[in-house]
């Protein structure tokens, strides 16, 4: 079925939503899909700004089609090469022979190594400040590198004032019904989803998104366009200020978060019992995770999120449990700054968790450690001790 939709003058959605996919990159779990945002400017010339996965290659086909309304495709702007939004470049350039290719130089050379086959297609190279004319449409481009791969690019319509953001600005989740964000409940329908996509996806790169946003508040902007996700046409302080804070690695609330790693429940009940110590003595909301059942990408989410991170950790083969130690990895791999970190560790014979967890976090900038550490053997018994670590943690 047709799903089209105008998203300002000249421009028509012709994106597609994926409501089965269960895992983003064949790793985060998705609980509610996630929509794949293609879009058609509809001027003198007709130029399509990225295609789609190819897991809705049929609907995004017929969308297009229904979309063009029997026109031929001028050209094909490429943002963004990855291939959830790459993946079916060579069925339109099939359907469309002579096709324009543009993209950053990065780009095209990412293009010749997905679809060698393309070659003789022309192209041109798009790069800082390049300018596209279509009719009564003048399309600028920005370079937006390591947001989240080199080759990105932006775009910036002068007529709606629209930024085409490529992965910039994006969120998990299919968008039912309306592609705007101002026809949905945001806050409880997409911004964690928006969170945890931006801390797994773009996290590690901060100073990027924080160059890009510098470029964006030069421009007259009053719609933001995503490759996935809603489109912003109202409100757009609420998605740029929320990228203001996580790109400067600013904790979102000053919430906590206990993260556990148990073998036989024992170190989740002390963990437990610290987090309903925390909340009594903090009275703020405490969010605790058993780092085996939670997803790392909820984990990751959950750092953004919170100001203080409080880890209890077994001890494993005279080191970190797995889990916690993937996670704590995660956390180094994403750049993670300006939190506070407590530790609590756990052993029947030996605890020996919180010195290699020290030393994994100390890699990790503007960060603070507590000297405090809470140690015990097999089970916790000591009330005294979990009550002074727990104040340790409220005063940090």
């Amino acid at each position: 079925m047709i799903n089209i939709q105008t998203v300002g003058e000249d421009i028509v959605w012709v994106g597609a939503n994926d409501r089965h996919i269960s895992r983003f990159e064949n790793f985060i779990p998705l609980t509610a899909g996630v929509s794949y945002n293609s879009y058609l400017l509809k001027d003198e010339k007709t130029i399509l700004f990225d295609t789609a996965d190819a897991r809705v290659s049929g609907q995004f086909l017929e969308n297009l089609n229904a979309a063009l309304e029997g026109r031929k495709l001028d050209g094909l702007v490429i943002l963004h090469m990855e291939p959830d939004h790459c993946a079916l470049i060579s069925e339109v350039a099939s359907a469309h022979p002579g096709i324009r290719l543009y993209g950053s130089g990065a780009a095209l050379t990412y293009l010749n190594q997905f679809f060698p086959g393309l070659a003789s297609f022309p192209r041109e190279v798009i790069k800082e400040g390049s300018i596209l004319e279509t009719g009564r449409h003048h399309i600028r481009f920005t370079a937006a590198p390591m947001v989240h791969w080199p080759e990105v690019m932006m775009a910036y319509d002068d007529v709606n004032k629209a930024l085409f953001s490529a992965d910039a600005f994006g969120t998990f989740g299919a968008v039912e019904g309306s592609i705007f964000a101002d026809e949905h409940d945001f806050e409880n329908e997409f911004h964690d989803e928006a969170r945890r996509y931006y801390a797994n996806i773009v996290g590690k790169y901060g100073p990027q998104v924080q160059a890009v946003l510098k470029k964006a508040g030069a421009l007259d902007i009053e719609r933001i366009y995503p490759l996935h996700g809603p489109v912003w046409r109202k409100d757009l302080n609420v998605i740029l200020d929320l990228y203001q804070k996580w790109s400067t690695y600013t904790p979102e609330t000053d919430d906590i978060a206990v993260i556990y790693g148990t073998l036989y429940g024992h170190t989740a009940d002390a963990a437990v019992r610290a987090a309903d110590l925390l909340k009594q003595e903090t009275g703020k909301n405490v969010i605790a995770c058993d780092a085996s059942e939670t997803d790392v990408t909820h984990l990751i989410d959950a750092v953004w999120k919170c100001g203080k991170i409080v880890i209890f950790c077994p001890t494993y083969n005279a080191g970190i449990y797995p889990p916690v130690e993937n996670f704590l990895n995660d956390m180094t791999a994403l750049n993670v700054q300006k939190r506070v970190f407590a530790l609590a560790e756990n052993g029947t014979w030996a605890p020996a968790a919180a010195k290699p967890m020290r030393a994994k976090l100390e890699q990790l900038k503007n960060c603070t450690i507590l000297d405090k550490v809470l140690t015990f053997k097999s089970v916790l018994h000591d009330d005294d001790a979990l009550a002074q670590f727990v104040k340790a943690v409220a005063e940090a």
